[in-house]
């Protein structure tokens, strides 16, 4: 096998994010915009000679062709050993499973999470690093250099490797070896759940609905709940995974998962549901008649993960990005454990994890993890519902109605304002951050202004701040308005509302959240100028 090495120019657009790259397919199916960005990744890599390297995605668009280059081009750059899942498949959470399992160096993760698929859909590359997790910025940004300077990229002139069958195959001095994509994750699963006490609820007629939204996570979850833990064939819909997640929105929320939030509040309402998303790293829970707010959640989990065999020796503490709601926080109190609140993005978790600080973490957008790896995992939160549902024997939305009783509640919505011309966007968040200092004291109807600031991060572990993670806007009243620009889209911006409200009495938790955080919605619409800024009246999307 020859090793090519091929002229090449940069291009100007390839800094990755805290999710690593992600543009439009169309994009990336530009010649040479794949080996650029992998050459400037597998250039960053130290240590690459002999070693084992993970490759996997999604099964979004574009995937297999991706997957075929980067084995390529991995065999050219020297790494010994790659391992790639059946049919390039490898949810999130399986990847860092397996990087973590197998003593690799890092992994190439194909995948563009919860956005859309399809040939006019999105697309996306990241590499995580040997704890399992995302890389840091100091990883990412020596990428980003890399591209600006790259002139040629090396690959393996062979041909493409047979992704339909378990086993190895050489590839020049390297050896590419196609894995079962399911099996390393469910032998984990099954040392934190205890999977004979779910079995035993199925038996018992127990009826769940899980999502899968043609994403990568049905494979995983019909092997785990309806091979190994027995629910019903059927429990699984949208098991299989598809390029265009059948026309889906892979995101896994009350909007984009209509048929489930339907199901669950009809006349015949299974036991839980549940949905996971393009990438398999984010989950939905929704109870009979209510769906449970990630918060929620993550709170949920906090004050009952012991109850499953891997969280039995009781929790190191906890951590939530920022604009997550505090209920998590009031559980860690009350267990006598830190709670820390971080920037969005999984990294500054990993650190936490890394160090023994948490066992548990958790962001509003319905990204739920434990120590087990170093990204959020969707199923494993499922399983962890499941697990907690049958020691408890209790509805879950008993369980959840008896969690506001003991904590109160934090009612918590989010109000995203999409493809936002980008200019404006950062117009809004200028002027917001020009006002901070003459807002403490302002009154807004029945709210008072209390503090407000742009969040800093200090990492406890690494000493690193991080500023400019979003504008906090705190009540007198204990409500919280928390304002920030996404940054995992591919075209225009959108603004991220994040509204809260800390309601102590067990009275007042059967209220709407739209109703109980009304006075917050418009305080926040007031302070902002939202709707000048944005030129909307309502947000896009609420959930």
């Amino acid at each position: 096998m020859a090793t090519q090495r091929v002229s090449t120019t940069p291009f100007s657009d390839q800094r990755p994010g805290t999710s690593g790259l992600r543009k439009k397919v169309t994009v990336f199916q530009q010649p040479r915009y794949v080996e650029n960005f992998i050459q400037s990744v597998f250039n960053t890599v130290e240590g690459r000679e002999g070693a084992t390297l993970v490759i996997g995605g999604d099964g979004r668009f574009f995937n297999e062709a991706v997957i075929q280059t980067a084995l390529k081009m991995a065999a050219a750059n020297g790494f010994g050993r790659i391992l790639v899942g059946q049919r390039g498949l490898l949810s999130t959470p399986a990847a860092s499973c397996v990087i973590r399992k197998y003593n690799a160096i890092g992994g190439l993760v194909l995948s563009a999470s919860h956005n859309p698929g399809g040939p006019d859909g999105d697309f996306g590359i990241k590499f995580n690093m040997s704890h399992g997790g995302p890389a840091p910025e100091t990883f990412t940004e020596a990428v980003f250099k890399r591209t600006g300077e790259i002139t040629e990229f090396r690959i393996a002139d062979a041909p493409d490797v047979d992704l339909e069958r378990i086993g190895e195959t050489p590839l020049g001095n390297a050896t590419v070896q196609v894995i079962d994509s399911v099996a390393d994750y469910a032998e984990l699963m099954e040392r934190l759940i205890d999977f004979d006490k779910v079995a035993d609820m199925f038996r018992s007629g127990f009826r769940m609905r899980f999502d899968a939204l043609s994403a990568v996570t049905g494979p995983y979850a019909k092997a785990i709940l309806e091979g190994r833990l027995g629910a019903p064939a059927g429990t699984v819909v949208n098991g299989e995974p598809k390029p265009d997640f059948g026309g889906h929105h892979p995101d896994p929320n009350p909007v984009h998962a209509h048929d489930l939030m339907e199901l669950m509040h009809g006349p015949d309402v299974p036991d839980f549901g549940a949905a996971s998303d393009g990438d398999g790293d984010r989950n939905m829970i929704v109870a009979p008649r209510l769906f449970v707010t990630p918060s929620d959640s993550l709170a949920i989990l906090t004050a009952h993960a012991h109850l499953a065999p891997g969280y039995a020796q009781g929790l190191s503490g906890v951590a939530r990005s920022m604009p997550t709601s505090r209920a998590a926080d009031r559980v860690a109190a009350k267990l006598g454990i830190k709670a820390y609140e971080t920037p969005t993005g999984w990294k500054f978790f990993a650190n936490l994890l890394d160090a023994g600080l948490i066992t548990l973490c958790g962001e509003e957008s319905a990204g739920t993890g434990s120590d087990h790896i170093r990204e959020k995992d969707g199923l494993w939160a499922v399983l962890l519902w499941l697990n907690i549902l049958a020691v408890l024997k209790k509805p879950a939305d008993q369980i959840v109605r008896d969690h506001w009783a003991t904590f109160g509640r934090d009612f918590y919505t989010r109000h995203d304002y999409e493809d936002v011309e980008t200019t404006a966007a950062n117009d809004l968040m200028a002027n917001l951050r020009a006002k901070l200092l003459g807002l403490p004291g302002q009154r807004f109807d029945d709210l008072t202004v209390a503090s407000c600031d742009d969040f800093s991060y200090a990492d406890p572990v690494d000493g690193s701040v991080t500023p400019r993670q979003g504008i906090r806007i705190l009540f007198q009243e204990d409500a919280r308005a928390v304002f920030r620009l996404s940054g995992t889209g591919t075209s225009g911006a959108t603004l991220r509302v994040y509204l809260e409200r800390f309601e102590p009495d067990a009275g007042r938790h059967s209220l709407a959240s739209a109703d109980a955080l009304a006075p917050v919605i418009k305080a926040a619409g007031e302070i902002a100028e939202i709707a000048h800024y944005t030129g909307m009246d309502v947000p896009t999307v609420i959930t």
